[in-house]
């Protein structure tokens, strides 16, 4: 069994087998390592340890989110397809999700680096919302309320342990 993307040939195929699992990916990475990311920045003010904080969580949760989608089913039951295709997908939009706002912190001032991370992350919760809204007839609006909220609790418990 295995899925390409010749194989894929409806809406539906598209959206189990890769849109799902790359916004199940892209929610993760996003939004699991804003904490340890902005906590690194509060605590230490310096770039390139949030960088380098930032750059294995992603790679972390990259990996972890890969062999979790890959193991969660076969596929057979599901009709969700082949099971490393979802995990390759999944573990991409994972480590993407949390490496794009990791990258400002290749500007060796952190607070300029802040400041276009806190930007990253805007629009990074502004295409999951998107993504909802286009392939999972959510609501634009509560689409985004939910993926802030989120995003903001787990923002807010990085500033308050990097804080400490």
């Amino acid at each position: 069994m295995s899925t390409s993307f010749a194989e894929i040939s409806t809406e539906k195929d598209f959206v189990l087998r890769v849109v799902q699992p790359g916004l199940a990916g892209l929610m993760d990475g996003s939004v699991s390592t804003l904490a340890p990311i902005f906590a690194t920045a509060f605590a230490t003010h310096n770039s390139h340890t949030v960088f380098l904080i930032g750059a294995a969580s992603a790679l972390g949760a990259g990996i972890s989110m890969a062999f979790s989608e890959g193991l969660s089913d076969d596929g057979q039951l599901t009709g969700r397809g082949n099971p490393v295709f979802r995990g390759l997908v999944t573990g991409l939009m994972t480590f993407l999700g949390g490496f794009l706002h990791t990258l400002p912190f290749l500007i060796g001032n952190v607070h300029q680096a802040l400041l276009l991370a806190y930007f990253v992350v805007g629009v990074e919760l502004m295409v999951i919302s998107w993504i909802r809204y286009r392939f999972f007839q959510s609501s634009f609006a509560v689409s985004l309320v939910q993926v802030v909220v989120g995003g903001a609790l787990v923002f807010a418990a990085g500033v308050l342990i990097g804080s400490s």
